[in-house]
């Protein structure tokens, strides 16, 4: 797929223009999956530093879409999502709306919003 980069066995889909943005956006929203985005940037530290945090919360949750955009090279993408600093991590549900957003390296409070996310959103599933 174009605009798609990403290694064999990474579970983070790497976002590099406002195109490739729309179409993940699009496929998460028809297949019913959430979507946890991190913003960052190649010469932000604290958001290299959360590289392997974000692949790691990617593994064990394979239930949602984990991309990650670099605001320089898709800076459309971050303007339209509000973010203004980096490292922002942004969770959307199903139907694509926001409904978290952290600003900052925190890994502890990032895996706290995402498991108490991911609880309410599979008690939902299992409800309907």
């Amino acid at each position: 797929m174009e605009g798609q980069k990403q290694n064999s066995r990474s579970r983070v889909v790497k976002v590099n223009s406002e195109q490739s943005w729309n179409t993940f956006i699009s496929q998460a929203k028809d297949q019913g999956s959430p979507v946890f985005i991190h913003f960052g940037a190649s010469w932000c530290v604290p958001s290299l530093a959360m590289n392997a945090f974000f692949e790691e919360l990617a593994i064990a949750y394979p239930d949602i879409l984990f991309l990650s955009v670099d605001v320089d090279e898709a800076t459309e993408v971050a303007s339209k999502m509000g973010v203004k600093a980096m490292p922002t991590f942004v969770l959307m549900g199903d139907d694509g709306a926001v409904i978290d957003k952290a600003v900052g390296a925190n890994p502890e409070e990032i895996r706290k919003r995402v498991d108490g996310f991911v609880q309410s959103f599979r008690s939902s599933k299992i409800l309907e």
